[in-house]
């Protein structure tokens, strides 16, 4: 007698069909993978609010971003003392990072040194980025999707602070600004910018203003700090300002209203 529970007696579920998950036809599945499975751990774990520490994944142990890693650690670890200190009716600001080296290790650790959990979206790259081993292992997650994990990023996030970096940070950096610009938030994301003599020779925010690229007021958008402590400060301000941080929800995009000739909106 044939046992059709034996998956090699006929056709494999779809599901559990490796060789069509993998395929371009399966993109769509992986996708949503990359959504669905953070959603439910976070869900799970209590997580709802985050703090996002972006910066350089390599390690600057000399020369002029030497002090940034210690910088940041104890910046992660004053937030997070801070956060567990806060009453029960409060959610928890977690501190969330990309999951690698450098500054994303810096802030998983003071976090952990805090006695905190702290979230890790790693993302598989030919150079091998592994998760850093400070991250707690129930919130260590892996992309294959840049945009999936950077809408994680911006998901939950209350705060961003952007340390010294590279291309990705500037990637970072730029899609929070942009969806913080377009109104795109469904509640404000306080961003600070860690470093102000790396950023200013980086990058000239005041130019884009002078040449009318962008408003003035979004120069308000960014706040700036050049010390831990002064930093936590302002992580603090900006993330109770109006009694935002005891309601927590997710982030989520905004649609525009749409307006017809008639100047109604549909």
């Amino acid at each position: 007698m044939t046992n059709k529970s034996d998956a090699s007696d006929g056709p494999v579920l779809a599901y559990e069909n490796k060789k069509f998950i993998d395929s371009d036809e399966g993109r769509p599945i992986r996708i949503l993978a990359e959504y669905l499975e953070p959603l439910a751990a976070f869900r799970r774990e209590h997580i709802h609010d985050t703090i996002v520490f972006f910066g350089s994944a390599r390690n600057h142990k000399e020369g002029p971003l030497a002090r940034y890693y210690e910088e940041a650690r104890t910046l992660s670890r004053l937030v997070t003392e801070w956060s567990m200190s806060m009453s029960k009716e409060r959610h928890l600001l977690t501190v969330c990072t990309g999951g690698g080296g450098g500054i994303m290790e810096a802030a998983n650790r003071g976090a952990q040194d805090a006695g905190g959990r702290t979230i890790g979206l790693n993302i598989g790259l030919p150079h091998e980025q592994r998760p850093n081993p400070y991250i707690t292992p129930e919130l260590s997650f892996e992309f294959h999707y840049f945009f999936m994990r950077k809408l994680w990023f911006a998901h939950l996030a209350r705060a961003i602070v952007i340390f010294p970096g590279g291309f990705g940070t500037l990637d970072e950096l730029f899609e929070i600004l942009t969806l913080a610009q377009t109104g795109k938030f469904a509640r404000k994301i306080f961003i600070l910018i860690y470093g102000t003599s790396y950023w200013k020779e980086i990058l000239n925010f005041e130019a884009l203003a002078k040449y009318g690229t962008i408003s003035p007021e979004d120069l308000k958008l960014l706040r700036f700090a050049d010390d831990p402590e002064t930093a936590f400060q302002l992580l603090k301000d900006g993330t109770q300002k109006d009694g935002e941080a005891s309601t927590p929800a997710f982030a989520k995009s905004v649609a525009p209203h749409i307006h017809t000739d008639k100047g109604e909106k549909s």
